[in-house]
């Protein structure tokens, strides 16, 4: 709200309103402000922004969710225009394409623009101020005339506005235009919520999945071979024969006389 306050060198600002009062009570405020457009925002569950644009007292307004949002300090840009200067209003063609979107560049139009020869505002023309129609939301920037060649330096703030309804009073009446395509931040965040519930319980169901499928037991893989590891691992481990008994003693056989005879020739050879 500071950062529109320095941009808009004509407005008034007014101090917090009671939320037990309805909003036809701004009407009332902004007659005795003598003003007939009206800013107001509104914050709900310190998360989320609403800003309304009326035409007091007899309307239109129109109701936007603030998205996007960077004030001046938190930029940081280089540009720095004259405090006060009157800016130039610059729109997209898309504003021109359909009704709801002509009767909002009018209601912007008026509430930006600063009147001429306001005791507020200075006799310059340094900056640019832009309106553009992207993803059916209005992008607000802006720019500082930096050099007449026509370079351009952001100043900020930065927001973009995502269109709710259009009424036909002055936050009251019938509603002339509702955005089919408007989903609400607490809509927004249960489904990301359930987005991430629902990966949690795919990974759980494909665990049950894959514990159906295994079999309850094993089917043994049997090899012929496998008998004879066996009976090694048995005969290492009782230190004799499979059948438990223990190993037979080896004598020497004893040679025999003819081979006593060899032995002799040799020697005598």
């Amino acid at each position: 709200m500071n950062d529109f306050k320095t941009v808009m060198p004509h407005s008034k600002d007014e101090n917090k309103m009671n939320k037990k009062e309805k909003l036809v009570a701004i009407n009332e405020a902004c007659e005795m402000k003598n003003c007939n457009l009206t800013l107001y925002f509104e914050a709900r569950k310190k998360k989320d922004l609403y800003m309304w644009l009326a035409k007091t007292p007899d309307g239109p307004s129109a109701k936007f969710l603030v998205e996007n949002i960077h004030t001046m300090d938190e930029l940081k840009m280089t540009g720095n225009c004259l405090r006060g200067s009157r800016p130039i209003l610059s729109f997209d063609k898309s504003f021109d394409a359909l009704p709801h979107f002509s009767l909002l560049k009018e209601l912007l139009a008026q509430t930006f623009n600063t009147p001429n020869h306001h005791p507020k505002s200075q006799p310059f023309v340094d900056r640019v101020m832009t309106f553009a129609v992207v993803d059916n939301r209005i992008w607000i920037r802006n720019f500082q005339i930096v050099e007449e060649s026509g370079t351009l330096a952001e100043i900020g703030p930065r927001l973009t506005l995502n269109l709710i309804k259009i009424f036909e009073g002055s936050f009251r009446g019938e509603c002339l235009f509702e955005n089919s395509l408007y989903v609400s931040p607490n809509l927004h965040r249960r489904n990301v919520k359930l987005a991430a519930a629902g990966k949690y319980v795919h990974r759980i169901q494909t665990k049950v999945d894959r514990d159906q499928r295994k079999p309850e037991t094993a089917y043994p893989l049997e090899d012929e071979t496998d008998d004879i590891f066996r009976r090694a691992e048995r005969f290492q481990r009782d230190g004799g024969d499979t059948a438990g008994t223990p190993p037979a003693k080896v004598q020497p056989i004893p040679p025999s006389k003819a081979s006593k005879k060899q032995k002799n020739k040799k020697k005598r050879t």
